[in-house]
């Protein structure tokens, strides 16, 4: 009788510890088959429980946001926590914006500077935009400061427009290296018609929310707007690093 009890009791409490996990698990597949549903291309591996009970992070590279466990309702910007004012999402979202840039090939950007550099940013650029210019004139800099700069094209003009032609033409180029420095340097390049991906590029913009150029992508996928002078880039990378 004495060791029926005993079975008895052991059940109740592996079952104190067992079905509440078990519980959250049901909840967890319920939701990632409510949301995949209603959310193409959503893989159910990027989906997670958020801080706030029945609310889901969600990341579909590069777009991060939360939903409701029943997918029908949407959040997107950030969560903070009150009490010490974090950003619970800036973290999420910057695995999201990475995991983005590194599924592109390096093939179709244009590289300054070779993979033994300590860092990589990769930049959003327009040909016609000052402070773009400003900083290709420091891409020596950068590389000497162990910086390798990846280029991906953003016409800030849109499809069309005579921006989007000239870098068109620079990543048309046979010497894509040269003819990006003749051109942020207000010289013409030699147009030439080819498959560019410069409209895949200027996708990923769009849905990354970018507005401005130029936009450093860092290796950890935070995006920083405007230029940097390769000195204080390399100190805060640096920092990031230690």
């Amino acid at each position: 009788m004495k060791n029926a009890l005993n079975m008895v009791l052991a059940a109740v409490t592996i079952g104190l510890f067992v079905s509440p996990v078990y519980a959250e698990d049901k909840e967890l597949e319920l939701a990632k088959k409510n949301i995949v549903k209603n959310f193409k291309g959503v893989n159910p591996q990027n989906i997670f429980p958020s801080p706030v009970p029945g609310l889901y992070e969600v990341a579909k590279p590069p777009r991060f946001f939360y939903v409701s466990a029943d997918g029908r309702y949407v959040v997107d910007g950030d969560l903070i926590e009150k009490s010490t004012q974090i950003n619970i999402s800036q973290g999420p979202r910057n695995i999201s914006v990475a995991a983005a840039i590194n599924a592109i090939d390096e093939d179709s950007m244009i590289i300054f500077g070779d993979k033994s550099l300590k860092h990589t940013v990769t930049v959003f650029t327009d040909i016609d935009c000052v402070y773009c210019r400003k900083l290709h004139n420091e891409i020596k800099k950068y590389n000497d400061l162990g910086i390798r700069i990846r280029y991906m094209a953003y016409p800030r003009a849109g499809i069309g427009s005579p921006s989007f032609k000239k870098i068109e033409d620079v990543w048309c180029s046979k010497d894509r290296k040269k003819a990006m420095t003749l051109a942020k340097s207000g010289k013409p390049v030699k147009s030439i018609k080819c498959k560019s991906p410069v409209t895949t590029h200027l996708s990923l913009v769009y849905l990354m929310g970018i507005s401005g150029t130029p936009a450093l992508i860092l290796e950890n996928g935070q995006t920083v707007p405007g230029y940097i002078p390769a000195a204080r880039l390399s100190e805060a990378l640096n920092k990031m690093t230690r």
